[in-house]
């Protein structure tokens, strides 16, 4: 069903797309020194499912839709753009938590972190048409079984990039402890976080198809 040769491509080109700094990279990166290493880790695997968006749509052909339709592109963009940006305005607009000078441990709602990586990669139009368009050279377009090829890249490459994620996460996380013993950094962070995320919103929404 699968070419080996290009099986052993796909996996030498997936590998070094996945370690290219992008959005969800950032992404991960800006929540796990916000949210520490589990918080880095959750965002990556909302990531992750938000993934799964996009591997279906490929494989069902709505990305065609998407490549195709310059309206339904500005509509998915400017939704991903939008809610990047206001995630990143609230994160600038936070007060510090009075739990923080009492030492007191601010619990982290890590089910939202979770739903704010998925869909942040879900209404991302980019990913759908990346999919779209890297994946159908590493199948055997003669095989009956073209969707079950696409499906299963999809979810080597989405499993590959979560992994990538997860090691980010873990290395950013970590510098979680600096910002609770200097509490004047928290504040600092916050705003680079909120920066970071208004920053990937407004690339996605100047962002075009080609």
């Amino acid at each position: 069903m699968f070419n080996f040769q290009n099986l052993y491509l796909f996996f030498i080109a997936s590998l070094l797309l996945n370690l290219t700094p992008g959005n969800d990279m950032l992404y991960v990166a800006s929540r796990s020194v916000s949210q520490g290493v589990k918080g880095g880790i959750v965002s990556a695997l909302g990531v992750f499912v938000g993934c799964f968006v996009h591997i279906l749509a490929a494989v069902l052909g709505l990305s065609i839709i998407i490549s195709k339709s310059a309206y339904l592109f500005q509509v998915i963009k400017f939704a991903g753009a939008g809610y990047l940006i206001y995630i990143g305005i609230r994160s600038l607009l936070a007060k510090p938590p009075t739990a923080l000078a009492e030492d007191v441990p601010v619990k982290t709602d890590y089910l939202k972190l979770f739903k704010q990586g998925a869909i942040t990669n879900a209404l991302n139009p980019k990913v759908a048409i990346f999919f779209l368009s890297f994946l159908p050279q590493f199948v055997d377009v003669s095989s009956p079984y073209v969707k079950v090829q696409l499906f299963t890249l999809g979810v080597w490459f989405a499993v590959q990039g979560t992994t990538v994620l997860i090691i980010v996460a873990c290395i950013f996380g970590k510098t979680k402890d600096f910002f609770k013993k200097n509490p004047k950094a928290v504040r600092i962070q916050e705003k680079i976080t909120g920066l970071v995320l208004i920053g990937l919103g407004i690339k996605i929404a100047v962002s075009t198809r080609k």
